[in-house]
């Protein structure tokens, strides 16, 4: 019984302290996957025009280099504009004393690389760890994305003969 009511009393002090956590977090998460998918499906159009443009001339593997350096560099464009997002987010709440910081700790959680001297309020902590599962759903879309444009551009492929 004393186990029951100990787990009882964790959730209920912890849901008091973590529901603006989770208020902030979901939002943060749809808006960020939205403009992700949004931006990755806008360099998808561009990438397959600028490929069948290119494939005319004579240097496939090229083409298949330049498209996915320049899809890659705009992906971590919008990692960058995601982060920024979710720093924007800790400033707003309170949770880190300036942008600089709050930048720098986002690009941490998004990419679950960590942070050593950097942290949010006490209150906040949880919305540092549901950024970091925003990070894996972005870069999973990013990986799952530059893994079909590789398939795409590739010379051997279907969509580049």
């Amino acid at each position: 019984m004393r186990i029951a009511q100990a787990a009882l009393s964790f959730l209920i002090g912890t849901h008091r302290l973590w529901s603006a956590d989770w208020l902030w977090g979901c939002p943060l998460i749809v808006l960020t996957v939205i403009i992700h998918v949004s931006g990755l499906g806008f360099v998808s159009q561009r990438a397959n025009l600028i490929h069948v443009d290119i494939m005319k001339h004579r240097h496939p593997f090229a083409v298949m280099v330049v498209v996915l350096g320049a899809t890659t560099l705009l992906a971590t464009i919008l990692h960058a504009i995601e982060t920024g997002i979710w720093a924007i987010a800790y400033c707003v709440v309170g949770a880190l004393p300036d942008f600089r910081s709050a930048m720098l700790y986002s690009f941490g959680a998004m990419t679950t690389y960590g942070h050593e001297t950097l942290f949010l309020e006490e209150n906040w902590r949880l919305l540092g760890m549901i950024e970091a599962l925003n990070g894996w759903l972005l870069f999973g879309l990013s990986t799952a994305f530059l893994f079909w444009l590789l398939q795409e551009v590739s010379p051997g492929s279907r969509a580049g003969r």
